[in-house]
């Protein structure tokens, strides 16, 4: 069994289910993800599914830029370097995972509460009432996971002392001097203690024709922790929303000053972010998990690690756990927990490496701003290029 239904968890179903298991996803969330989420920088890893064993390939999914490109003040070009990368929507990934998995055993509306384990299976409990065993459960159900709250009840998140400000816009919803500058790059603007990158994604529906396509940002704001952080992260019912806001759920007023301050920063890229109807807020944490494995229990992910963006790296991670999990067990002549036993140190090792890696990147942008652009510590790509 997987519980979470996204993208980790889907490439763990599918990875398991060529391995024999038979295999059944539990997603908490009532109705199918596809419209959820904004763009994904594409690493090796994370397209390794779509390299033979999907019914898609990567290309029908994804957008490419030409070009690493960060911008100053006045749309002056300050750095510019080829950048050849891919670039995809979280929603259109998730609908081609999805088909390939099919929806039989895909569960909408499962929210697991609790799980015991024996020797010789794990037993997970749902709020419906449903009670399912497995011989072997992943826990693919992001930064709030119920896996990791209930084997390690006392872990806190580590709010990073800003959060990011995201939203999406059709590139035809721009002027062309804009969309000129930000179709064929990853483009970044840099402020005192600010940084904003914008990049083109598929449209809506997986369009990938130009002037349908996306235009996807994210801008980083520091935000004190405490009362100015809890005032920012209620939403328009009165409810705190800790990890993140969804689009439309953002308070009114939060969301015009943040149009507002968007003159400091690069005109094409304020210009993407004062047309966006409706931004959404992610909360920037740094999430670390002990141990990953616990008799046939295997955690991955955001679920276990939650990185900030800058790396460009969590939907990679989450495949990386999926692959190597996938590699480990197909060692194995039926001995779960060995494996999981044998997959972990790994994996652990990694996931602290990436917080490590990115928690430097966000102080030197974000806190000291001590954050020189071209520095080719901070480029992208943990597991990709220029590393």
């Amino acid at each position: 069994m997987v519980v979470g239904g996204s993208i980790g968890g889907l490439t763990s179903a599918l990875l398991l289910r060529e391995l024999g298991f038979t295999v059944d996803v539990f997603e908490r969330t009532p109705e199918q993800l596809d419209h959820r989420g904004g763009g994904i920088v594409l690493q090796p890893i994370t397209m390794r599914w779509f390299d033979g064993r999907s019914a898609r390939r990567i290309e029908e999914l994804s957008t490419r830029s030409r070009v690493l490109r960060y911008l100053g003040a006045d749309n002056t070009v300050e750095h510019e370097e080829p950048a050849d990368w891919r670039y995809t929507s979280w929603g259109t990934v998730y609908r081609a995972l999805l088909g390939d998995f099919g929806h039989e055993h895909y569960h909408l509306g499962e929210f697991c509460a609790g799980l015991t384990q024996s020797d010789d299976h794990v037993e997970l409990r749902f709020v419906t009432g449903r009670v399912e065993r497995a011989d072997l459960v992943v826990f693919a159900d992001g930064i709030s996971s119920t896996g990791r709250r209930r084997l390690f009840p006392h872990l806190e998140r580590q709010y990073s002392g800003y959060v990011g400000w995201r939203g999406t816009l059709r590139e035809d919803g721009v002027p062309r001097p804009t969309y000129d500058l930000l179709n064929d790059a990853l483009a970044y603007t840099v402020g005192d203690h600010t940084h904003a990158l914008v990049y083109v994604i598929p449209g809506v529906d997986g369009e990938l024709e130009p002037g349908r396509r996306l235009l996807n940002f994210v801008w980083y704001r520091n935000v004190a922790a405490g009362a100015a952080l809890d005032e920012l992260t209620t939403d328009v019912r009165g409810v705190e929303c800790p990890v993140s806001l969804r689009p439309g759920a953002v308070q009114q007023r939060y969301v015009e000053e943040m149009r507002e301050a968007a003159a400091e920063l690069a005109p094409a890229v304020a210009d993407v972010i004062t047309r966006t109807a409706q931004p959404y807020l992610q909360v920037v944490f740094d999430t670390r998990i002990p141990a990953m494995a616990q008799g046939r229990v295997a955690i991955i992910g955001d679920a276990a690690f939650a990185a900030r963006p800058h790396a460009a790296a969590g939907t990679a991670k989450a495949a990386a756990d999926a692959w190597t999990l996938f590699e480990h067990l197909g060692a194995t002549d039926g001995d779960i927990a060995g494996a999981l036993e044998r997959w972990e140190p790994g994996q652990l090792e990694l996931g602290n490496q990436l917080i490590d890696r990115v928690s430097a990147m966000g102080r030197r942008s974000q806190l000291t701003n001590t954050w020189d652009p071209r520095d080719p510590e901070l480029r992208f790509g943990l597991y990709g290029p220029g590393v």
